[in-house]
């Protein structure tokens, strides 16, 4: 079996998206890049927005991902639960896809006789703990997400210690929007820790657009460039290797 990194985005967003590209649209593209969208959207107690919630759902449905909808305080355990969810998801389209190559024919873990469904389960759990996982997150720094930004911030560090427990690679990546100078920034470089958030979140410029779709777009071009990254150095080590010989 394949053993592929992983690849979500993690949109974190309190509305409707109202500037450039329509979201739903872009998280299908991605979709088919390879990269699940997943959605958690973080709402003022006692107000519901339909709207926002209807482009929520869109938006994972599309990215083939998982949506959420919670209370600010209710956010730490909801990111780690999405992150989880999507993943085990995720490894049994995989898993499925392996079955079916190996049967010849159209097969899913749900119509195997419960004992071998356990047993591929266990393989989807075991994978769960070893696979490489690239999660680029995206935070909505609208105007009315400003109150909520220290839970969002809370939720990212606990999701961090949370991951790191796993055997498995991880590498995080985070983008905001609207930026402070552009529709989209990059405030943290792919790398395997979040901690370093701590000194980023609270400098945070807050704006009022709220670029959706540039922001998935720009994710799915981060994932491309961090592949052409690490192609160029696997090319630059073989080099090394053959002129040493």
């Amino acid at each position: 079996m394949s053993r592929g990194n992983i690849k979500q985005i993690l949109l974190i967003t309190d509305g409707c998206s109202n500037q450039g590209e329509d979201p739903i649209a872009m998280a299908a593209f991605a979709s088919e890049q390879g990269i699940t969208v997943n959605v958690i959207g973080v709402l003022e107690e006692n107000v519901i927005d339909e709207e926002a919630v209807q482009e929520i759902e869109g938006i994972a449905m599309s990215g083939g991902g998982v949506s959420q909808i919670v209370y600010a305080q209710q956010l730490s355990q909801t990111v780690q639960m999405v992150t989880r969810k999507a993943m085990t998801q995720t490894l049994q389209g995989v898993v499925n896809k392996e079955l079916q190559s190996i049967l010849g024919k159209k097969v899913s873990m749900e119509e195997l006789p419960p004992d071998k469904r356990g047993e591929v389960m266990e393989v989807v759990d075991e994978l769960g703990e070893t696979v490489g996982l690239e999660i680029l997150v995206l935070v909505d720094t609208s105007a009315s997400m400003k109150p909520k930004l220290p839970t969002v911030k809370e939720a990212l560090l606990d999701l961090s210690i949370s991951l790191n427990s796993r055997i498995g690679d991880n590498m995080f990546s985070v983008f905001v929007f609207p930026g402070k100078k552009q529709e989209v920034e990059n405030i943290l470089e792919w790398t395997p820790k979040l901690e370093s958030l701590s000194s980023i979140f609270p400098k945070l410029a807050v704006g009022g657009i709220t670029p959706t779709g540039p922001a998935i777009k720009e994710a799915i071009q981060s994932f491309k460039s961090k592949k052409s990254l690490r192609s160029m150095l696997r090319d630059d080590e073989q080099y090394f290797d053959e002129s040493s010989l």
